[in-house]
């Protein structure tokens, strides 16, 4: 048991916590208010949105840490 949590932790860092916490919510900001009728603009948008909060996010952790 103790082997599997040290795992996880030494593959659970900073930036891929972030991009797991950020991929997550883009995916809910995207279902949610994202609606073009055409897959490949709301694949776009959430790409964007992804991109965006997962910088501003990075910035701001980061920064102070």
């Amino acid at each position: 048991m103790t082997y599997a949590i040290t795992r996880i932790r030494t593959l659970l860092t900073l930036e891929r916590a972030i991009d797991l916490v950020t991929l997550v919510t883009s995916l809910l900001v995207a279902n949610s208010l994202y609606v073009f009728h055409t897959f490949t603009l709301e694949a776009i948008a959430f790409l964007a949105t992804w991109y965006v909060l997962r910088a501003a996010v990075r910035f701001v952790a980061l920064r102070r840490g």
